[in-house]
């Protein structure tokens, strides 16, 4: 099938989304387990400063509960004090929950970024007609002093009543939650399910299926399955294979049966194309280091361009680290999603 399709479904008991195009899977969105008692990325945390971790260049903050979290921003922080806090990403088991201070209020086709005042249009958005024309719909938005907005891309598809209301909801939400500082601990605002996500994240698709089963009616199982394994294949033979450890996420990959000159570089690229896909499918993050095959040092520049144009396209944040004596390429990834064996039963 043709196109983008968005899929709704349950995986497990869960809500679930998935992204097809042109009938491959390109994301997935599994809800959390409910009884791990850890909370959405995004959700927003009412948080009393416990103690300073000097060594650490951060703050352990008290959440509902009994649960702890992780502030790196230590700056005018007193203990005892109340501080609202956004979640950022999955902490491993005992670790606490990774948080910020910079609390933004994202939707469709805005963000609100308390404390960051100002007006700015996404810059995918070049036709000045319509720059213009958002603008005007954001600054008749009733923003707080000090607050700020950003317009997203996909505020370019939308009608102008549409984005406008977008805007105003989320002006009026962060108004209200950033009102309740103070108290004790307290969850504000849970964060995004997968459903709510793919409607937030994934544009407008060509076709959306909430259909119950859809998932096994469309191929997602079999994609998920294949999820599975830690062998990825790739061109000509070759192969990746994507190794999670505690400490880092290993990639190796290999050349396979082709013995051409050119065997090593194809498949590096190939493996450079795909690696998006694959952390993103696993839901894998931190530290990743590839063990590519071997080529001379000239190939370098056309491999790292090929995963720079690569991750330019993936929205979780990846800083592509460089190479090391060794010839391995470092690359580190923010843990924005669970890993997909801890959440696959």
């Amino acid at each position: 099938m043709k196109g983008d399709t968005v899929l709704l479904d349950t995986l497990d008991g869960r809500r679930a989304a998935a992204w097809m195009r042109d009938g491959r899977l390109e994301d997935l969105l599994i809800d959390n387990r409910t009884d791990d008692g850890h909370p959405p990325v995004g959700s927003l945390f009412r948080g009393r400063v416990d103690r300073p971790m000097k060594g650490q260049g951060g703050v352990f903050l008290s959440l509902p509960g009994g649960a702890t979290a992780f502030l790196r921003d230590t700056r005018g922080l007193a203990q005892g004090q109340s501080l609202l806090v956004q979640v950022t990403g999955f902490a491993e088991a005992g670790k606490a929950i990774p948080v910020t201070n910079r609390i933004l209020f994202k939707s469709k086709y805005a963000i609100v970024t308390p404390g960051v005042p100002g007006v700015n249009i996404s810059r995918s958005i070049r036709d000045e007609d319509l720059r213009m024309r958002l603008r005007a719909i954001a600054e008749t938005s009733d923003l707080d002093v000090g607050t700020g907005l950003i317009l997203r891309s996909a505020a370019a598809e939308g009608d102008d009543e549409a984005v406008a209301e977008d805007v105003a909801e989320m002006v009026a939400l962060c108004a209200a939650i950033m009102s309740e500082i103070d108290g004790a601990p307290e969850l504000l605002l849970e964060g995004p399910d997968a459903h709510h996500m793919a409607w937030r994240e994934w544009g407008d698709p060509t076709d959306i299926d909430t259909t119950a089963g859809c998932f096994a009616a469309r191929g997602v199982l079999d994609e998920i399955d294949t999820l599975r394994s830690d062998k990825v294949s790739l061109t000509a033979g070759g192969s990746m294979w994507v190794e999670p450890t505690r400490a880092l996420v290993a990639i190796d990959v290999n050349t396979g049966p082709d013995t051409s000159l050119a065997a090593a570089l194809k498949v590096n690229l190939a493996a450079a194309r795909e690696l998006p896909r694959q952390l993103r499918l696993r839901g894998l993050g931190g530290q990743i280091t590839m063990d590519l095959a071997p080529v001379v040092k000239k190939d370098r520049k056309t491999i790292e361009q090929t995963l720079r144009n690569a991750f330019r396209a993936d929205a979780i944040e990846t800083a592509l680290v460089g190479w090391t004596p060794l010839g391995h390429f470092e690359l580190q990834r923010k843990r924005e999603r669970r890993p997909l064996s801890e959440v696959l039963v």
